[in-house]
């Protein structure tokens, strides 16, 4: 019997359960005491480290319902500007652990899951910081499509003492 096909599936498996990790990055704690009724609704993408599920979009935004399973419905929409249309993707979410911690588990392909944690929100929850399972992820998001500067500055305070590369984060056009 070969085992280079059993060796192969082996390492597949392991790859793809790598890639969709739901648990932060080590050393990022998600918020606690989340309400996740108050963080649904639209979001728009301030700042993010450009990654290829939304290479080329600007005028993104994430708009967060419930589902009626229990999970949170995702969609996520931009404008992809060379290609002149509008690119719109749906996910779901659920929560890693209970649901007062913002740390969430999201698909948008089939039964793989990354991490969605958010990692700073203000009390009024119109701006939020999150990262993905690693620091090659990382949003700024508002409610509205600018941010003020105040916030900016100390969520990318937040973010550097955690070890994301704010210096390589992509400025979202204003929409």
């Amino acid at each position: 019997m070969a085992l280079w096909p059993v060796i192969t599936g082996i390492v597949v498996a392991l790859t793809l359960v790598a890639c969709s990790s739901p648990t932060p990055p080590k050393g990022v704690e998600p918020i606690q005491e989340f309400d996740v009724q108050r963080y649904l609704g639209k979001w728009y993408e301030v700042a993010r480290l450009d990654n290829r599920f939304e290479r080329g979009l600007e005028q993104v935004t994430a708009t967060y319902t419930e589902r009626r399973d229990g999970g949170i419905r995702v969609i996520n929409r931009g404008y992809h500007r060379e290609q002149q249309k509008w690119r719109e993707s749906e996910g779901k979410a659920y929560f890693t652990g209970a649901p007062t911690t913002g740390a969430l588990k999201v698909s948008f392909f089939g039964p793989f899951y990354g991490g969605y944690n958010i990692i700073a929100l203000d009390n009024q929850y119109q701006y939020a910081l999150v990262s993905g399972p690693n620091r090659d992820y990382l949003w700024i998001l508002s409610r509205t499509p600018t941010i003020p500067e105040n916030i900016k500055q100390r969520y990318l305070a937040i973010a550097h003492h955690l070890g994301f590369a704010i210096d390589d984060l992509l400025w979202i056009s204003p929409h």
